[in-house]
């Protein structure tokens, strides 16, 4: 049997989180960290962002980002350790550190957005 290596299948969670949060993000950092708080924008009512988040493409769309954003954090994570700091003789528990963050970050994620559909 030939054993595959995962690092096609992370670098390609690597770049799609990359992408989407790039496209994504900033719109939501300067509506939700800037533009309501400080009142350029009348923020919608939290029964208005409840239901839209109940919606399951929408949360499908959120659940998507907040997975492809956590993914790309821990490969570039664990990059920036090993290139960076240069400490590639703990491969393995980095590895296993930052992809579990990022696969418990998604649980968290998905069982949040359950209970708010």
């Amino acid at each position: 049997m030939i054993r595959r290596h995962p690092e096609p299948l992370l670098w390609m969670l690597f770049s799609a989180g990359g992408v989407v949060s790039a496209m994504l993000m900033p719109v939501l950092v300067l509506l939700f960290g800037l533009a309501y708080p400080l009142g350029w924008l009348t923020p919608p009512a939290s029964d208005r962002v409840r239901a839209l988040v109940a919606n399951p493409l929408a949360a499908i769309v959120l659940f998507s980002l907040i997975v492809l954003s956590l993914f790309h954090w821990a490969h570039r994570f664990r990059h920036t350790l090993y290139d960076g700091l240069q400490i590639k003789h703990l491969s393995e528990v980095i590895a296993v550190v930052s992809y579990g963050a990022a696969i418990v970050g998604s649980a968290v994620a998905a069982y949040l957005l359950w209970q708010l559909s």
